[in-house]
């Protein structure tokens, strides 16, 4: 809130005499996966700790155009002092829950998980990750401390794939390790040795089933890469057992939540 209050406050609202208690309803402008209401319900608290906010439905609900989402009751200028902060709450985090349920959806009957990365907008990362979450993914490591992920350009600093993954195992501390790959040599390489994952990065969906096939008994296995919904669910149909996309949270549509008074 505190971006949208210095230095002066609500310069605007405070031309409004009329301060007495009024109703708002928050409307969802698109079908979408509810999600954020918490959130938008502390923006209003922020202004007025007095202000009710009714819940309507939950969070991870699939809810239709025109649904009143809350029912907001309050004083007037604290409610149009709150009213964007809530509303961007729900548009972010609806936006990312939909979008990941619509791959979720598409691997459905594939025993293969959907699940977000790191690219997500700094300082936000916690909200868009509870977002796959409610549209039923899963999280990938918060942060760089979460575990050892030895991607490509790890790999082309270091020059030896195999003393970089033996290096990891003895320096583990307790943490998982996922090496990363963008092709076969490099996964025979590194075969046999004791880590957790495998991260199939940009592989044609040949060669994804013979690395499957060569590794599925040794690691978990990870595709990663120019995934989209139409190629989503052949990339699941290989075998792998989870499918990391970019997109589910740095390119989710906002959704479309209006307040009326």
């Amino acid at each position: 809130m505190s971006e949208d209050l210095k230095p002066s406050g609500d310069i605007t609202t405070q031309l409004i005499k009329n301060n007495n208690k009024i109703k708002a309803k928050i409307i969802s402008n698109e079908n979408c996966i509810i999600g954020g209401l918490s959130f938008a319900k502390e923006a209003f608290k922020y202004s007025d700790k007095k202000i009710s906010f009714k819940t309507k439905t939950k969070d991870g609900k699939k809810i239709n155009k025109g649904k009143v989402v809350a029912i907001i009751n309050g004083k007037a200028k604290a409610i149009l002092k709150s009213e964007r902060v809530a509303l961007n709450f729900l548009s972010l985090i609806s936006g990312v829950a939909t979008k990941t349920r619509k791959f979720v959806d598409r691997v459905k009957g594939k025993n293969c998980k959907i699940c977000c990365t790191r690219k997500t907008a700094p300082n936000l990362r916690s909200i868009q990750k509870y977002g796959v979450k409610l549209g039923g993914g899963i999280n990938h490591r918060f942060n760089l401390s979460d575990e050892i992920l030895i991607k490509d350009n790890h790999i082309a600093v270091d020059g030896n794939i195999q003393k970089l993954v033996k290096k990891a195992i003895k320096n583990r501390k307790g943490k998982k390790i996922t090496v990363e790959v963008d092709n076969l040599n490099q996964l025979k390489k590194i075969l046999g040795l004791r880590f957790n994952r495998i991260l199939f990065d940009n592989m044609s969906e040949k060669n994804l089933r013979k690395g499957i096939k060569l590794s599925n008994k040794l690691y978990e296995t990870e595709a990663s890469g120019g995934v989209n919904l139409k190629n989503v669910r052949r990339i699941a149909a290989t075998g792998v057992a989870r499918i990391s996309i970019g997109q589910i949270t740095h390119s989710a549509p906002a959704v479309n939540f209006k307040l009326e008074i």
